[in-house]
């Protein structure tokens, strides 16, 4: 028996079948969701609200951050990640866990660029500066929480209809 129908079996999907099992995870197409996602929800705000700074941020740090992160989680997350089935409390601990980490790091990358990027590049202290605070963690862990949460989500074992 394949590792494919260890996994299919487990989720209870027919060969060739759909089951209803979320859709293979695509690193590509996380980090597409993780850049679109936030840049029209943070940029409908924006336009509504009629902030061009946040428009400004919208598709800079706030969407950027979030793509960046999706990358470097999904990545690590394939390669180093453990193909387990877990509950759903183990699967929102482990997501939280890590988004707390990646918004522990994004804030101090945050707070070295406030620190040192004015000096290193002559750009003035600005309000875009002030927003890198707030913009790059809460981006970092919204990303790594939907990312580790769709990644665990496709080894979650599925007890068949009638099985329960």
């Amino acid at each position: 028996m394949t590792n494919v129908d260890q996994v299919n079996e487990r989720v209870g999907e027919r060969p060739g079948g759909r089951s209803g099992a979320p859709p293979p995870f695509l690193l590509r197409r996380e980090v597409a969701a993780a850049y679109l996602a936030p840049a029209v929800t943070a940029g409908a705000g924006a336009l509504v609200g009629g902030n061009t700074e946040l428009l400004w941020a919208a598709g800079t740090s706030i969407a950027g951050t979030s793509a960046v992160v999706a990358l470097l989680a999904g990545g690590w997350l394939q390669c180093f990640g453990r193909r387990r089935s877990s509950g759903p409390a183990r699967r929102a601990a482990l997501s939280l866990a890590g988004a707390a980490l990646a918004a522990a790091l994004a804030l101090a990358c945050a707070l070295a660029a406030q620190r040192w990027l004015p000096g290193w590049t002559g750009l003035s202290q600005g309000p875009w500066l002030d927003r890198l605070s707030l913009d790059l963690p809460l981006s970092a862990a919204l990303a790594t929480t939907i990312v580790g949460w769709r990644w665990r989500g496709r080894f979650t074992t599925r007890p068949l209809k009638g099985n329960r």
